[in-house]
């Protein structure tokens, strides 16, 4: 694993590093696909977005810009993966025009959101016309064959840089892919964009000094979530049929929440990791990240994770756990026992998220589920996050590699540190006057009894899963996003947990009032109306197989209740 730290050169300063390579990734993008300018002309300027409620979706600007053919436009639109592989795989579709496609589309959500990073559109029109050529002789390079595929910009493509939105990073570029990047390519896939990230990874909202922040294409004053708020906004807007990211403390599943899409953590091991730059110290992991997929739809989610553990990561990776995939079936066709996870007093939900959750258990009950639920001192969500908030600031990486190029710390870099030391936490761990070693200790063996405490609730409850909200709240206004207590408190525990798109949130009547030192973010009603609003399925270690079928279950039942009016 990289950190890819590289000191600045005395000559040039950070802004005109930034200046250099904002000019490249705009050159990079060709001139043919640039939005026409009377079009751009009825769309507010970029700082109002930041605060005007647009729409970029509704306003349908891929068709109206005449960038994009009406074919171009269906592959885009009207096929999901499934689709377009067995399309690819026939015959019916070619990787060029698939690829040509997405690649148009991304670049017309790159100038409307600010979701890419890297992109390498003419070696992409390459690698699909060589995948055209084999498919041509008869073969299919695997079970992706053809498919554009996105990936966060932590990601390592040979010959392409990953800057993680360090200013510091700008000098250096991969001389190696990735191990899931060499995954990806063996099982067919195309590879065309990298998208963007929060300063650092650190951050809940994807902002910083070199690429600028990622707008959410619903709704263009709300925060597109982080680290790989990028990936989320892309996804959304569709310019992309399947993104990569990884998640720490939520990066796959907040980007997921505020965009409305779908989006799996893992258990940590299942999906090859290795050879990523992340923020870290070498060899010092104390929470280990996930990688996973961000879809549009659960099928996607399935055919990815499938896809990558039926080709063995672990034949890549080291650190990949050499499960093989498990089929498990039945899910579908019985009534689940789902546990509830209870509202923690500490991150009080906003009132959407309380309707959403409302509503889905609802359906749920309605469709013959059983719903239990659960008790707040049997979950243990509070000390959980005091647990992640101690284990993610042993590492001081993410300071020192922004200070090295003399960029300053964004606001919202900052923010998640400060917010965890404004908790009134109910016990608060005493670590003060510990070193590192000691701190980390304690917090391992906090974490070990709170994985005990979890063991009893599975075999006391008889659960298939557990049913949580994604988040305090859906999207929220640029720099609002708080601690993400819903999310963190699963990378402690390393459960797998899936978001899935759910109801939309209206301007509640229902009070929400949040008493000093609780753990959530301010709410506006006007602002989120009209927000995604999601779910969290989730299961214990190792259950992926078993989280994604009740998670598929459960969102064919959420679908089949919204379209007969919630019942």
């Amino acid at each position: 694993m990289s950190s890819q730290v590289s000191p600045p050169t005395e000559a040039a300063s950070w802004q005109s590093r930034v200046a250099e390579k904002r000019a490249a990734c705009q050159k990079a993008i060709p001139e043919a696909w640039s939005l026409p300018e009377p079009l751009l002309e009825t769309l507010p300027g970029r700082s109002e977005l930041l605060t005007a409620k647009i729409d970029l979706i509704s306003l349908d600007i891929p068709r109206r810009s005449g960038l994009m053919t009406e074919r171009e436009l269906r592959i885009t639109e009207s096929y999901d993966v499934s689709s377009l592989l067995e399309e690819l795989a026939s015959g019916g579709l070619t990787s060029t025009e698939v690829t040509l496609a997405f690649s148009k589309r991304a670049a017309i959500a790159q100038q409307l959101t600010n979701c890419l990073t890297e992109t390498f559109f003419e070696q992409a029109q390459k690698r699909a016309q060589f995948l055209d050529d084999m498919r041509a002789d008869g073969k299919l390079a695997g079970p992706l064959h053809g498919l554009p595929v996105s990936i966060k910009d932590t990601y390592q493509v040979e010959g392409v840089q990953a800057t993680i939105g360090a200013v510091s990073n700008l000098g250096t570029t991969s001389k190696e892919n990735s191990t899931l990047v060499d995954m990806l390519l063996d099982l067919g896939a195309v590879l065309y964009v990298k998208t963007n990230v929060s300063q650092v990874l650190t951050g809940v909202e994807s902002d910083n000094n070199i690429f600028g922040r990622v707008l959410n294409p619903w709704n263009t004053m709300l925060t597109a979530g982080g680290s790989g708020g990028g990936e989320g906004a892309l996804i959304a807007f569709r310019g992309s049929p399947l993104g990569v990211g990884t998640d720490l403390a939520g990066s796959i599943r907040i980007p997921s929440l505020c965009c409305g899409t779908y989006g799996f953590k893992p258990s940590a091991g299942r999906i090859a990791y290795g050879r990523q730059v992340m923020p870290f110290k070498e060899g010092i992991l104390p929470i280990v990240p996930s990688a996973g997929p961000i879809a549009n739809d659960m099928k996607t989610i399935q055919t990815f994770m499938k896809a990558i553990i039926d080709a063995r990561p672990f034949h890549y990776d080291a650190t990949a756990v050499d499960i093989p995939w498990r089929s498990v079936e039945g899910f579908s066709q019985r009534n689940l026992r789902l546990g509830l996870l209870p509202e923690d007093p500490l991150f009080p939900l906003h009132p959407p998220v309380r309707e959403t959750i409302a509503k889905a258990v609802q359906i749920l009950q309605s469709h013959g589920h059983e719903v239990v639920l659960l008790d707040a001192t049997e979950c243990d969500v509070e000390e959980a996050n005091q647990i992640a908030g101690g284990l993610l600031s042993l590492d001081d990486t993410p300071g020192r590699m922004i200070a090295s190029s003399g960029e300053p710390v964004l606001p919202v870099t900052s923010m998640l540190a400060e917010q965890v030391r404004g908790i009134r936490w109910n016990r608060p761990l005493a670590l003060d006057g510990m070193d590192g070693l000691q701190k980390l200790g304690l917090l391992q063996s906090k974490r070990a009894k709170i994985d005990e405490k979890w063991r009893e609730v599975w075999v006391k409850h008889k659960l298939d899963a557990v049913l949580a909200p994604s988040a305090q709240n859906t999207a929220v206004e640029h720099d609002q996003y708080c601690w993400p207590a819903y999310s963190a408190f699963l990378n402690v525990l390393d459960y797998p947990a899936c978001v899935i798109p759910f109801n939309k949130a209206t301007k509640s009547a229902l009070p929400f009032v949040q008493k000093p030192g609780q753990g959530s973010p301010a709410y506006n009603p006007e602002a989120v109306e009209g927000a995604p609003g999601s779910i969290q399925i989730f299961t214990s270690r190792m259950r992926d197989e078993e989280c994604l079928a009740v998670a598929a279950a459960v969102d064919v039942c959420l679908r089949n209740g919204e379209r007969n009016g919630g019942h």
